[in-house]
């Protein structure tokens, strides 16, 4: 699998070399993640493998934290993705692999977290942070912009006199 890895990134290079052309460096840029699911982990059910596919790209990879176990090449990814398709191949629902999937690793495995009981917290507190500081920087704008200076008394005009005069 290394080896495969290494190959592929040989022809990258090759290619970068070989082309003066950003698109086609690009196309060979993107091909990267399409290497993580190995031929032998693909279903013969193209509708079930699309449906692996779609479970894989929402579950988190633990090893690489902010990768899904569809774009990883980790062999913690390479588990999780067999297990999804045991399970699909098994008869379970998209919800019962979720369900079983987080029951084992807990919810963090989710890229997308649930909307639900105490993640309301989570994705109310971006907002309502936002919701804080816009507040807090209007009260001070308003406060700093209502305070009027105060006039100078005849003393302090005439040693200002005295000093501009030198």
């Amino acid at each position: 699998m290394l080896r495969r890895t290494f190959r592929a990134l040989a022809a990258v290079v090759a290619a970068m070399r070989a082309s003066t052309h950003p698109t086609l460096l690009a196309l060979a840029l993107m091909a990267g993640p399409a290497l993580a699911v190995q031929p032998d982990e693909i279903l013969a059910d193209p509708q079930l493998e699309e449906r692996a596919r779609e479970l894989s790209r929402g579950l988190r990879c633990l090893v690489c934290r902010n990768e899904s176990i569809d774009d990883s090449n980790a062999e913690l990814a390479r588990d999780l993705r067999l297990l999804v398709r045991e399970r699909l191949v098994a008869g379970d629902t998209d919800d019962e692999v979720i369900d079983f999937v987080t029951d084992r690793y807990g919810e963090y495995v989710l890229l997308t977290p649930r909307t639900g009981g105490t993640n309301w917290v989570l994705w109310g507190a971006g907002p309502a942070m936002l919701i804080l500081g816009l507040g807090i920087g209007l009260v001070f704008l308003r406060r700093r912009a209502s305070g009027t200076e105060e006039a100078l008394s005849p003393e302090e005009e005439e040693r200002l006199k005295r000093i501009l005069d030198r």
